[in-house]
């Protein structure tokens, strides 16, 4: 059940910011095997003033491009799926829309099964 939420500069059409929906939903169903119809995304555009990255932190030459992705994740996933997740993401940002892999920032937070409720006020994976 992952609840992504995703932060880029301002500015891009409407078929660029559906395609990274699109290729977000792909890799999780690929990599954590997130079935049909579990997409629950956000997408918020930020005006440059309202937009700070490090431009080369640890070596990664990011451009005003970068796309921050934060993903909530149930803690189940091994490293290996982690890995997977983060290339298949690249890979796939980089085929469409066509976002550098190095404009791909990913971070995973993890929590409990029963930390979640879908609705109707009931926590469904407790």
């Amino acid at each position: 059940m992952p609840l992504t939420h995703i932060s880029l500069r301002a500015g891009k059409p409407e078929a660029y910011r559906q395609a990274i929906f699109d290729s977000l939903y792909r890799a999780l169903h690929e990599t954590f095997n997130v079935p049909e119809d579990n997409e629950f995304m956000t997408l918020r555009e930020h005006d440059a003033a309202d937009f700070r990255y490090g431009a080369s932190y640890l070596g990664v030459a990011r451009s005003d491009d970068v796309v921050f992705i934060q993903i909530t994740v149930n803690n189940t996933r091994t490293v290996e799926q982690k890995k997977a997740l983060f290339r298949r993401i690249a890979e796939l940002l980089r085929d469409r829309p066509g976002i550098r892999p190095e404009d791909v920032f990913v971070n995973l937070v993890e929590v409990a099964k029963e930390n979640w409720s879908l609705g109707n006020g009931l926590a469904q994976y407790a």
